[in-house]
């Protein structure tokens, strides 16, 4: 049986991990350096890595701190945030990720991820939507949840896996810091729809909210959370300790 997977998201913003609720107010958390060593440290599966003002700044991403960071952890790491070119793909595998995640660059040139899954390989493309309710409809949002694209998130992402995206990172707007529990209408409507795995984002408050999730979406192959690991609210080897109690499966680090 598959291992569902616990993955720590640190959103970075001028070299500091930031948190805000619903994609803004963000307010400063720790160096990403320190955070993502720990994280490493104590059983997370993965890290994703955000530069979350690049796209909207029409910027490169930080490559300084991102070397850094995937220099000091064990465990496979995902960057996004201004990717828009197989040159940024290329930067930031050199950097030392190991996937890389495109949103708002893929919106913008669609062609981005059929050419970096031919380049890179599939595995290596993770598309991350950000979907918010809009009219009864889940609609895809750009530049850090800012901009309303039109699309439809469901039939974006069914087209972004038949030209080879890999992963889907599912980022509920809606949700995003409320800490009430993951999307799981959203999440069960993209799961319907393709195959390949999906990462649930945003909404996480409790070990419980992760149960849930794993039990009633059995789909879903991993949970991601930023604020409630940042705080200490929640503790990953606290947290993969309860799944398994409830026979949901999962990697426990032996320390």
């Amino acid at each position: 049986m598959i291992t569902k997977r616990i993955i720590p998201c640190l959103d970075v913003k001028n070299g500091r991990v930031v948190k805000g609720v619903n994609f803004t107010g963000l307010n400063d958390v720790s160096d990403p350096v320190e955070l993502g060593r720990f994280y490493s440290d104590c059983g997370a599966d993965e890290l994703v890595f955000y530069d979350i003002t690049a796209s909207a700044e029409g910027r490169a991403l930080f490559t300084d701190i991102l070397t850094r960071v995937a220099s000091t952890i064990f465990i496979p790491l995902t960057v996004g945030g201004g990717i828009n070119t197989l040159e940024d793909f290329d930067r930031v595998l050199k950097c030392g990720a190991d996937k890389v995640s495109v949103n708002s660059g893929a919106i913008r040139d669609p062609s981005l991820i059929g050419a970096a899954a031919k380049r890179y390989g599939n595995q290596c493309v993770v598309l991350s939507v950000d979907a918010k309710r809009v009219d009864g409809t889940f609609r895809v949002f750009a530049k850090g949840g800012r901009e309303d694209t039109g699309l439809d998130a469901i039939e974006w992402i069914k087209w972004g896996v038949d030209q080879g995206a890999g992963e889907i990172v599912l980022n509920s707007i809606d949700t995003d810091g409320v800490k009430r529990g993951f999307d799981l209408e959203m999440l069960k409507a993209v799961c319907q729809s393709v195959n390949v795995p999906v990462i649930a984002s945003g909404g996480a408050g409790s070990i419980q909210d992760f149960i849930t999730l794993f039990e009633t979406l059995p789909k879903v192959d991993a949970g991601l959370a930023a604020s409630i690991f940042h705080f200490g609210q929640v503790e990953i080897p606290t947290l993969k300790r309860a799944l398994a109690e409830q026979g949901i499966p999962v990697r426990i680090q032996h320390m």
